[in-house]
């Protein structure tokens, strides 16, 4: 940790108002991508505004305002929803999803005549038109890629675990029970059975898992999702019980694979790859929500406390994570992954906050 830093406390401050200063930020090489995929650039200037990246930052400094009591932070999350829909939201696609699970949680503490229609509208189009692969998977499309037949770890994260909080907010059941199959169809398809760590992503069109990347980032999101989608959905025994494996398997297999540093590599099993610090948060946040939550067994807090050093001794004095890789599309070689640049992004500082807040 920088020497600046004192406490785990003072970390999660400085993390949120990284955040915060980071909301409004305009990516410029996101925007070169987009015109490049042909966007306009009113299409693209709402994309850059409001996307995953900044769906995992809110729902972040959603939970510190829980976990700390926080009255002000919600409120701060609501002007940048009121700012965003003033210019108008972007494309519907698996990534623009993310933000509204952020906008499903304020409205559950307190309705939002203007959040309503826009979490009823989206959550129709997830369940009704939302472009599917074969059997019915969540198609993992994005604001660049139509990904045709592709199903990929993210979603789970990005879409998956809003549809759940909508159908829990919205009393919709059938939204729930579509959730929970599309985490039992990704298990069957994405889980390595040799290792049980997580391929990034299967094509039903050429039926392959790609070039087979065992991806940091993607592992974690699954390592996030399974603690926060039980909370959410409260699934049955069955559903429940496999997810807890799932989450058991792949935590043993990360034990295995962690760096002395207590980070680990960007392809979790090859060590020529860099060390990557955003999969590294992640992790330590699954994993102490895990433990918390008697989803994982107590041999898994060294390698957490191991991991949240690791986070932390990435973290600079004004609270962002370095090491952290850049949005990362499906790689048909595993060299794709190792050429992903470098770069600050919300996520950094989102998946570190989440660490430290269930280090508290």
């Amino acid at each position: 940790m920088d020497k600046a830093i004192p406490s785990i406390r003072q970390a999660a401050d400085l993390l949120a108002n990284n955040i915060l200063s980071f909301l409004d930020y305009y990516d410029l090489t996101y925007e070169k991508s987009l015109l490049a995929a042909g966007k306009t650039r009113d299409e693209a200037a709402r994309l850059i505004g409001w996307d995953w990246t900044h769906g995992v930052g809110i729902y972040a400094l959603y939970r510190m305002a829980q976990r700390l009591g926080d009255r002000d932070i919600p409120e701060k999350i609501r002007d940048w929803f009121s700012r965003r829909i003033a210019v108008g939201l972007p494309e519907k696609n698996v990534n623009t999803v993310c933000p509204l699970l952020t906008m499903a949680c304020l409205c559950e503490d307190r309705k939002d005549p203007a959040f309503l229609p826009i979490l009823e509208e989206w959550t129709r189009w997830i369940m009704e038109e939302m472009p599917r692969t074969e059997e019915r998977g969540i198609q993992h499309g994005h604001a660049e890629l139509e990904n045709r037949g592709h199903l990929w770890d993210d979603t789970l994260f990005m879409t998956v675990l809003f549809l759940a909080k909508a159908g829990v907010l919205l009393g919709r059941e059938e939204c729930v029970r579509e959730a929970e199959y599309q985490f039992l169809l990704h298990v069957k398809y994405l889980t390595d059975r040799s290792t049980g760590l997580w391929y990034h992503g299967w094509t039903f069109e050429g039926r392959h898992n790609f070039a087979k990347a065992l991806w940091g980032r993607g592992n974690c999101w699954i390592t996030i999702f399974v603690p926060e989608f039980l909370e959410i959905a409260d699934p049955g025994p069955a559903i429940r019980r496999m997810a807890r494996e799932t989450l058991r398997t792949q935590a043993a297999a990360l034990v295995r694979l962690q760096d002395e540093s207590g980070l680990w590599h960007t392809l979790l099993d090859d060590e020529t790859s860099y060390l990557e610090a955003s999969c590294s948060a992640g992790f330590c946040a699954g994993m102490l929500k895990g433990l918390e939550a008697g989803l994982l067994p107590e041999s898994v807090r060294p390698c957490a406390r191991r991991a949240l050093e690791g986070v932390l001794a990435n973290l600079t004095a004004d609270g962002e994570l370095k090491n952290v890789s850049y949005g990362t599309n499906i790689g048909y070689a595993l060299e794709d992954y190792k050429n992903v640049p470098l770069r600050k992004m919300h996520y950094g500082q989102a998946l570190a906050l989440l660490a430290v807040l269930n280090a508290l």
